[in-house]
């Protein structure tokens, strides 16, 4: 038998874990919380796009307003269609959702396409595969979700009907499918029906505040990393384990690459652009599938500002160090607050990676961050060097004055404001 090709999941620490995707599979996810297995579906959406791959989008929960706002910038691709199954299931042809498409409907540059008869299951498949047979090439599905089909179809027989004749005909015309399943609104003789017809089944949970995630099923993978929990955690499209930092004897250029853009600030894409290749290119390295070419490699250090050993021996070059001028400090993007709002820069080198790690942060007169800075599970401590601030912890405003300390252990700002007219200036630090 031919050995099968093996497509990136956008995650590349999932794709370690996992071994890839095969074209064919089947990715059913239990989510425990309803919306953790979001930011896996738009990483797998991302991917997809990279590799100029057609997507269909069915879409039972959301309207299609509420989903375009959900992926955003995934929006604006013209490979992607979104079967609108909510307009008339659950929106109920409410005229608050058809206005949609008289005011919105061609502001991106997706295909939003509306099912009229959702509540029908033979109607539903119709749709999408008719939608499907206008595409060409290995297509990517991601079905929002199979809890909202049942709801809408009234029982549990119904969607399994559905799943059981969907599965392995998507299997035959060759896409990869991405299924979301809420754990709890099932019972355990569904989920083990639908888990033995899927070729990969993945459990999210939330155990004492931490997310984990659990593979329970992979056909024609190592069974090594089955049924064990993996913790993480989740910011926009950043995905990061706990055990990431862990070192191996093998060398990870992928896992290198994609620390190394990520703690500077660049996506993909952005990346792509500075060193002269495709986007497709730079999820490819991440996720270890293809390797760099010499003149790429050299560039992608040159942006980061590392040397190029860095990629395969971490910061032992540097390690020895004591001093590091301002010169040298590295400005980041913090890409999910509004541009122009914060200047960030990283002051010790970027392939370092030390126990804390100092930022100077600069928020202009006037401004307003609608969220913190990071997303850190660890200490965080910041001095004010100049100006004032004024940060928001759930309910309470607290007032920052020139030369106070800001300490956190497990809060997190919701809102960070610089009300004086001249620029805020502090000194931030995460401690690991």
């Amino acid at each position: 038998m031919a050995e099968r090709t093996r497509i990136a999941t956008g995650v590349n620490q999932l794709d370690r874990l996992l071994g890839g995707l095969f074209i064919g599979d089947n990715v059913l996810w239990h989510d425990d919380a309803g919306s953790l297995a979001s930011v896996f579906c738009l990483n797998f959406i991302q991917a997809s796009q990279a590799q100029n791959k057609p997507i269909i989008y069915v879409s039972f929960d959301r309207s299609p307003r509420n989903l375009l706002e959900k992926l955003g910038p995934l929006a604006d691709y013209k490979a992607l269609t979104i079967l609108d199954c909510f307009t008339y299931g659950k929106g109920d042809g409410s005229e608050v959702f058809l206005k949609f498409y008289e005011d919105h409907e061609t502001d991106f540059l997706c295909r939003v396409i509306t099912s009229n008869e959702p509540g029908q299951v033979d109607q539903v498949m119709d749709a999408f595969y008719g939608i499907h047979g206008e595409m060409k090439g290995d297509v990517r599905f991601v079905f929002e979700s199979l809890t909202g089909m049942q709801e809408l179809w009234g029982g549990e027989e119904n969607l399994l009907k559905f799943y059981t004749h969907s599965c392995p005909r998507l299997y035959e015309l060759n896409t990869i499918a991405y299924w979301i399943l809420e754990k709890g609104a099932h019972s355990q003789r569904l989920k083990a029906q639908i888990n033995q017809i899927a070729q990969v089944a993945i459990d999210l949970s939330v155990r004492r505040g931490k997310t984990s995630l659990t593979i329970l099923k992979a056909e024609n993978r190592d069974p090594d990393t089955m049924n064990k929990p993996y913790s993480y955690w989740s910011k926009d499209l950043n995905v990061m384990f706990d055990h990431e930092k862990r070192t191996t004897g093998r060398i990870d250029l992928g896992m290198r690459l994609k620390e190394l853009r990520s703690k500077r600030g660049l996506s993909q894409t952005e990346l792509a652009k500075l060193v002269g290749v495709t986007s497709s290119t730079i999820s490819q390295i991440e996720s270890n599938l293809i390797y760099p070419s010499l003149p790429a490699l050299l560039k992608m250090a040159e942006i980061l500002s590392i040397d190029v050993s860095s990629f395969f021996h971490g910061s032992a070059g540097i390690a020895n160090r004591v001093v590091f001028p301002i010169s040298e400090a590295i400005e980041i993007r913090i890409s999910d607050l509004p541009e122009g709002s914060i200047q960030a820069k990283l002051l010790t080198p970027l392939d370092l990676d030390p126990r804390a790690e100092p930022f100077l942060i600069e928020i202009p007169p006037k401004k307003t961050l609608p969220s913190h800075f990071f997303i850190h599970k660890g200490e965080e401590i910041g001095y004010l060097i100049s100006g004032r601030l004024r940060m928001k912890i759930q309910k309470a405003v607290h007032t920052v004055h020139s030369g106070d300390i800001v300490y956190l252990s497990t809060e997190m700002p919701s809102q960070w404001m610089n009300p004086g007219p001249g620029m805020a200036r502090l000194l931030w630090i995460k401690v690991k």
